[in-house]
């Protein structure tokens, strides 16, 4: 692993989701995170994972899903691509909302983005980035 860029690939096995937690703890360890945005890294990358996996890839084992991570200035960069279809963010509906309370869907989307400091969503929705400030 390089000091600016590291990358974990993962088949598309919800068991694989496993693997995300040492990843988190490796880069807190790097990067000496505090203990809130390692938290908010965790819960935020494995929602992504989840998603890739279970969403984006069906838990298709012949496809993979890309952990990349970047160190930028005053920030960590982390993507998660899969090899599905994609989606539209937009319409996926807010889980805090009275008529969502009660339904699942939604709340993975809405944990990463209000636990990172930017979310955005590329290629059609198969690849999120969220960017966490550094302390």
């Amino acid at each position: 692993m390089s000091a600016l860029h590291t990358n974990l690939t993962l088949l598309s096995d919800p068991t694989n989701v496993d693997k995300v937690e040492p990843f988190v703890n490796h880069v807190a360890t790097r990067y000496n995170l505090s203990p809130d945005t390692h938290g908010n890294i965790l819960v935020s990358l494995t929602e992504a994972v989840t998603n890739a996996i279970l969403h984006g890839n069906q838990a298709d084992t012949n496809k993979s899903v890309s952990i990349s991570l970047r160190c930028q200035k005053n920030a960590l960069a982390i993507s998660v691509s899969d090899e599905g279809p994609g989606f539209d963010p937009t319409y996926v509906p807010d889980p805090t909302s009275m008529d969502c309370l009660e339904k699942c869907g939604g709340r993975g989307l809405f944990l990463m983005r209000h636990l990172s400091d930017e979310c955005r969503f590329m290629r059609n929705g198969s690849t999120v980035e969220m960017r966490f400030k550094l302390d």
